[in-house]
């Protein structure tokens, strides 16, 4: 993802002189969060290219949309502002909230996961001061762990994919009046992520892919980006992680077989990417969820 500072929305908040930034970090790949308290402010959104899931966590009672006076914050209501959006927003008085940003490859990510839609064909929607109990605790239970401390970290990076994966379930809905054109057949994009979950140990070539739905490496990249929002790489990148983190978080198996099992070449080349996607090596995750398990006893 974008560093914080070039991500839209955060650096509308961080550009206001009444805003004040508390806490900031990067949660993985495609993910961040920011803890604000602001006061007596406008702030306008134009259109960002990422998604905002938002938390009232204190005050915010004289809050509301330019367009939509009546219409007042309170504490723990949500709102969703996705990517392209547009929107004005006045503070009369305080408030403490938190901000959770999310790509659009994150978005296609859940798209893919939990609904198996291809993500053009689907939009987040957006919505202003919800009351969703259960993410706002989940907002509580994120800004209430320490961003800087390695294994907290980690937890706040599950806790916000928990956040993404209820976000997508219940306010992702059909594009309107929308005709796909290019892409991969509904069959091919399902045998796709069949045939990837079951070969994530292979090294699995772009050629291989594009075999398996009778296509030339390069129309095969281009109609796989037009149905997973992401190109092939990343999003066998992705996957791979994912399954890293289940073997990692289930047993003790030693890491280099844990990288084979998962399809990369080496530990160290396992070891690299893992961290730049989690900000953590493979042995630190290891040791920071033993941790967390330690304290939860």
């Amino acid at each position: 993802m974008s560093p914080l500072h070039q991500l839209q929305v955060f650096n509308a908040m961080h550009s206001s002189p009444n805003a004040r930034l508390e806490a900031s970090a990067q949660m993985g790949e495609g993910l961040a969060a920011a803890l604000w308290r602001n006061r007596d402010d406008a702030r306008d959104y134009l259109a960002p290219s990422h998604h905002t899931l938002s938390c009232y966590i204190a005050d915010g009672t004289g809050t509301f949309r330019r367009q939509r006076p009546g219409d007042k914050g309170a504490p723990n209501k949500l709102c969703i502002m996705p990517a392209g959006h547009e929107s004005n927003w006045v503070v009369n008085g305080t408030i403490r909230l938190a901000h959770l940003y999310i790509s659009e490859e994150q978005f296609a990510l859940g798209c893919i996961r939990l609904l198996d839609r291809e993500p053009r064909e689907m939009q987040l929607h957006e919505a202003t001061f919800l009351d969703d109990p259960q993410q706002a605790l989940r907002f509580h239970q994120l800004i209430g762990l320490d961003w800087n401390e390695p294994a907290e970290r980690l937890l706040a990076s599950s806790l916000a994919h928990a956040i993404i994966d209820h976000a997508v379930l219940g306010q992702a809905g059909l594009r309107q009046g929308l005709r796909l054109k290019g892409g991969l057949a509904p069959h091919q994009r399902r045998h796709l992520v069949d045939y990837i979950e079951a070969n994530l140990d292979q090294p699995l070539s772009l050629n291989e892919l594009a075999l398996r739905c009778n296509l030339s490496e390069y129309h095969f990249a281009r109609m796989f980006r037009a149905s997973f929002g992401l190109p092939p790489h990343q999003y066998l990148l992705a996957r791979r992680l994912h399954q890293a983190c289940r073997l990692l978080r289930q047993g003790d198996l030693p890491l280099g077989q844990v990288a084979l099992l998962c399809g990369f070449a080496s530990a160290s080349h396992f070891s690299n990417r893992f961290r730049q996607a989690m900000g953590a090596t493979p042995g630190e995750y290891r040791a920071a969820l033993g941790r967390i398990e330690l304290a939860s006893r």
